[in-house]
This record gives C-alpha cells, sequence and structure tokens, in this order.
C-alpha cells in the first residue's frame, strides 16, 4: 500500500514566485531586491511623516528652505509622505518609471541635507541609496518591458 506525502500548504502564485526569484539569474534577483527596497522603504518613511514613531522628521528639513513657506515644516512633512509613499507605489506597479522619480527625489532630499549642518552623515548615506536608486533604473530597463512613459507607446 502506497501512501502519499501531503504537500506543505502554498499556493501556486507563491512556487510561481518562489520559483522565479530561484532561478533568476544574479542581475534579476538584484532588480527584485532593489524593487523591493525602494517599494517598502518610501511607504513606511512616508507613513511615518504622518505619524512620528520612528524620528521626528522636521528636525531634517533646512531651515533656508521651510522660512520662506507659507506653513510649518510639520505641515510640509505631511506633503512629504504623501509624494514617498506615492513614489514607492510607482516603484511597485512600474519601476522603470519609479526608479527616475525615486532618484530625483533622493537628489533633492540630499541637497536639502546639505543645508543643515551636522547632517553631512545622512546626506552622504542618502547618496548611497541614490546610486541604488541609478541601479534600479538601469535594471529595470531589462526587467519592466514597458517603456517609461507607456502612455507614448504607439505613436
Amino acid at each position: 500500500m502506497t501512501t502519499t506525502q501531503p504537500r506543505p500548504a502554498s499556493s501556486t502564485a507563491d512556487d510561481g514566485l518562489l520559483a522565479r526569484i530561484r532561478h533568476a539569474d544574479a542581475a534579476e534577483q538584484a532588480f527584485m531586491i532593489l524593487r523591493a527596497a525602494f517599494t517598502v522603504a518610501p511607504i513606511l518613511f512616508g507613513a511615518d511623516k504622518f505619524l512620528h514613531l520612528m524620528v521626528d522628521w522636521d528636525k531634517y528639513l533646512a531651515p533656508a528652505l521651510s522660512g520662506p513657506l507659507p506653513f510649518t515644516p510639520h505641515q510640509l512633512m505631511y506633503a512629504v509622505g504623501g509624494v514617498e509613499i506615492i513614489a514607492g507605489l510607482v516603484v511597485a506597479i512600474h519601476p522603470r518609471l519609479g526608479g527616475p522619480i525615486v532618484v530625483a527625489w533622493l537628489a533633492g532630499i540630499i541637497v536639502n541635507l546639505l543645508l543643515i549642518p551636522g547632517f553631512y552623515d545622512v546626506a552622504f548615506r542618502d547618496f548611497g541609496l541614490l546610486l541604488a536608486a541609478i541601479a534600479l533604473s538601469r535594471l529595470a530597463t531589462m526587467y519592466d518591458p514597458r517603456p517609461l512613459l507607456w502612455f507614448t507607446s504607439g505613436r
């Protein structure tokens, strides 16, 4: 009498994703890692601009930039959080478009941090993130088959 061993509970979709990750070449695995990181991190940091659980984000806004604005740094951080959440979602949905958005956003953050004495180390760390976002953008040209601006295709 032959008995069959029960198969571990997992869906076909899970098997497909895990198999894709396992069988992907190193460049595609790097793309998957960067895509996940630049999806999750901006969404988490953007949400925290509203919650202030990780850090008081207001201190990271240069007075030279916030001074002339008609609203408080705290109010501006709400807008920053919204942009970061949107950027993370765009990376998740269309990394070929989201990558350059994150690169530009990080460049702006770096300029802002360089205007605050004592935050140069954070600016340097964000420069490393900017380089990783550039790598995501380059890899997306291989692994995200849609054109950068999909609405312009076919013209």
